[in-house]
């Protein structure tokens, strides 16, 4: 009794400060960061398109382009990889952290290909100093590493992520801020050639090309930091790339990206030292994989196939067909787990009708131990076999359905079950890549 008293009186406490504080403060900063839950794909660009309308800022802080997300307006279709997809609102600032890697090249392409959309980039697009800078070595080298048979196939983009990161961690790379600086850019361009042991001739190059695009790229030097840390009246929307099974920590290693893309990311990849207000973990209502890797619940049938097709399940950035599969509790509780998410957002449920029975994967059996934790290591991962339930699926079409209530009775107890294993609630469904397909509960 007394236990359940203090429950209530600590949520009376809570709402008074809240009251008090709204009193103090006209408007108050708050965050929001929508994460990827598995091995990215999880239509993350959606779930942020229709958060940014309350937005004030959307940041991205980690990753290159070698991730993409798709968006579709209407009868328009926009394929983002390194701008936030915010900015196709008018009047929302997207930001670029310190985290992420920029091929300025690429960079430059996706800018002018939006622009061509309508898309305007003044006084609403900046990018940290400290964001280290993708050189075509880089692409080079990712290439070489993915083509040598005694090096781990990765199953990179090959767009120069990893070997970039690795210069970053090496002391070697080039910066942002480093482009507006010529004597200090070659200084910067030599030593990270010597390092590579690349033609002395190779400098003069890049020198010339990266010295082409320097007025462009003048107007998006900012200080995020200090932005995001001094906007006390705005709301951050913090936008993930790639998702936590790719983490470089956390995620199936080797098999991983090159960067933190776990919650933990995005104080070291924005600088952004305050609490997450509120932490969206998107999930896939089944689950899928671009690349090389394990992945105890992927089918290699004719239903791993029509979901595939069903899913439209090809890389945005690639083109390559993503691996498909059931969905993994186990995998999801850990990586809701690693985010600290507060609520779900569960997309492409409408991918799933038509099917008579769906499985969820509550737990691996590894050799003779039976587990519900996530293996540390991907000889164990790729060495676990899911053990299954089964629920009854549904035929009904809900492509149409913007009403929870509405949803068929076997759609609403497939969430339900997914809630229980995970111990968090789904708060956002999406039945289809428009705005208006998403239902708020």
């Amino acid at each position: 009794m007394f236990c359940n008293f203090g429950s209530v009186f600590a949520k009376l406490l809570f709402k008074w400060f809240e009251k008090i504080n709204l009193k103090n403060c006209e408007v108050c900063m708050y965050s929001t960061a929508v994460l990827g839950c598995a091995w990215g794909d999880e239509a993350k660009a959606k779930i942020v398109d229709v958060l940014a309308k309350d937005a004030d800022y959307v940041v991205r802080f980690q990753g290159g382009n070698n991730a993409g997300h798709t968006i579709k307006l209407k009868d328009k279709k926009f394929v983002f990889h390194l701008v936030p997809s915010g900015i196709l609102y008018p009047g929302k600032t997207c930001l670029i952290g310190s985290g992420v890697v920029i091929d300025p090249f690429q960079l430059l392409a996706e800018m002018d290909g939006l622009k061509e959309q309508g898309i305007s980039f003044e006084n609403r697009f900046f990018i940290d100093p400290r964001a280290q800078i993708v050189l075509p070595l880089h692409c080079e080298l990712d290439g070489k590493a993915e083509a040598d048979s005694k090096q781990t196939n990765i199953g990179t983009t090959k767009r120069g992520i990893g070997p970039c990161y690795s210069d970053a961690v090496a002391r070697y790379g080039i910066r942002f801020g480093d482009l507006f600086d010529k004597e200090y850019l070659k200084e910067r361009l030599e030593n990270i050639i010597r390092f590579h042991h690349y033609p002395i001739s190779e400098i003069e190059t890049v020198f010339e090309k990266l010295n082409q695009i320097t007025d462009r790229m003048k107007p998006f030097l900012k200080q995020i930091p200090y932005l995001l840390n001094e906007a006390t009246d705005k709301n951050i929307l913090f936008e993930g790339a790639q998702g936590t099974l790719l983490d470089v920590t956390f995620g199936t290693y080797p098999f991983v990206t090159s960067s933190h893309t776990s919650s933990g990311g995005i104080a070291i990849g924005a600088g952004f030292g305050k609490k997450i207000d509120r932490v969206v973990g998107i999930f896939k209502s089944y689950y899928t994989r671009v690349g090389k890797g394990p992945f105890p619940t992927e089918l290699h049938d004719e239903v791993g196939n029509k979901i595939r097709i069903q899913g439209n399940e090809f890389g945005s950035t690639t083109g390559r067909p993503r691996r498909c599969g059931w969905f993994d509790a186990v995998a999801a509780k850990y990586t809701a787990m690693i985010n600290g998410i507060d609520e779900i957002a569960f997309t492409l449920l409408d991918v799933l009708s038509g099917f008579d029975t769906l499985k969820i994967c509550t737990s691996y059996k590894i050799g003779d131990v039976i587990t519900n934790q996530f293996p540390h290591s991907a000889k164990d991962i790729e060495n676990a076999i899911p053990q299954y339930i089964e629920v009854p699926g549904w035929s009904t079409d809900i492509t149409g359905i913007t009403e929870y209530g509405k949803l068929p009775e076997n759609a609403k107890k497939y969430i339900a079950k997914i809630e229980e294993l995970i111990g968090k609630n789904v708060t956002i469904v999406s039945v289809g890549p428009e705005r208006g397909q998403t239902i708020f509960r």
